[in-house]
């Protein structure tokens, strides 16, 4: 028989539930932001983001899946419906007939560096302005601490 859960008590249970409603405003926040600051989706944002800051506006579908933390078919269905805005491109892979790159296209590189300004304007009056520079320190790095544990764990 499996062992009872171990219920989240006291200060664990606020941390974890001011954690999650921080999370949560501050996504749909900015989420809006974008929106109405870009006419892009938080969808879109994400993806141009990674493509152009972290894989060098090119990428393997999987890996661009990996990155942002969603599932392939969640990431092929959003860069079919920004290739058909003309934000993203499909390049084949020399090396894997099956493998395709993601390519951000002019646009997609003009769409993200209009919408960045924005962003992170948004991002440091509801989140940095709101913290001590000691307090971000802590926050970094007990995300960090955080995000360092979550890899050892197998889901």
């Amino acid at each position: 028989m499996d062992a009872p859960p171990r219920w989240l008590a006291g200060e664990e249970k606020a941390a974890w539930d001011n954690f999650i409603r921080m999370q949560e405003k501050l996504i749909g926040r900015l989420s809006r932001h974008v929106q109405s600051d870009s006419g892009m989706s938080a969808s879109d944002y994400v993806v141009l983001a990674g493509l152009t800051e972290r894989g060098g506006g090119r990428m393997r579908l999987l890996d661009l899946a990996k990155l942002v933390e969603w599932e392939k078919s969640r990431m092929s269905h959003q860069v079919t419906r920004m290739t058909k805005r003309g934000l993203l491109a499909r390049e084949e892979c020399p090396d894997d007939g099956r493998g395709a790159f993601i390519v951000a296209t002019p646009a997609g590189y003009k769409a993200i560096e209009e919408a960045a300004g924005h962003h992170v304007e948004h991002v440091r009056r509801l989140f940095i302005e709101a913290l001590t520079p000691s307090q971000l320190k802590a926050l970094a790095r007990i995300s960090e601490h955080v995000l360092e544990h979550m890899e050892k764990q197998s889901d």
